[in-house]
């Protein structure tokens, strides 16, 4: 007789197999927020990605998210501006991504457009050569509320490995 694995892989058993990939290709959306983070974006789009849409700037007006109030543009690489609630509505994951030190309280817009359309926020901190203990601090302290996922990175392969690990 044989075995339970051993019969999954006969011809007979692999015409129930379904012919195709399981999952469609997903969506992430990655947003610069500050111009040091733009920069190591603008180097990792250079890439061949599949799903993968890269922003190196935002702008927005605050409001209440619930009733449609909330007005925030995103810049793409290529310097087209689009809605940022429609981009964060389309992608499957967000990540934001900050230098250490740098001002990332626009955070907290971008959380909210993500909470709206319960999409995950993800946040990657990047240290440079030079980053104090206190500037890494700030950084952790106004994006750790409000990503599920939190990560110190280290320059451009750090970013193109964390992509690469969300198959995007």
């Amino acid at each position: 007789m044989l075995s339970e694995s051993a019969r999954v892989t006969t011809a007979q058993e692999a015409r129930y197999r379904i012919p195709y990939p399981n999952s469609k290709e997903r969506a992430h959306k990655i947003i610069a927020l500050d111009k040091e983070s733009a920069a190591l974006l603008d180097e990792v789009a250079k890439k061949e990605w599949h799903g993968a849409r890269f922003f190196s700037s935002l702008s927005f007006e605050t409001g209440d998210p619930q009733h449609g109030e909330l007005k925030g543009w995103l810049n793409d690489i290529a310097g087209r501006t689009m809605d940022l609630l429609s981009e964060i509505k389309s992608a499957d994951s967000v990540m934001v991504i900050c230098a250490a030190g740098s001002d990332a309280r626009a955070v907290s817009v971008i959380a909210e457009g993500c909470k709206v359309h319960n999409k995950t926020l993800v946040g990657l901190i990047m240290p440079h050569a030079g980053s104090t203990d206190e500037e890494v601090s700030t950084s952790l302290n106004y994006m750790r509320p409000y990503t599920r996922m939190l990560v110190l990175g280290g320059g451009v392969d750090y970013i193109e490995a964390m992509l690469t690990a969300l198959r995007a």
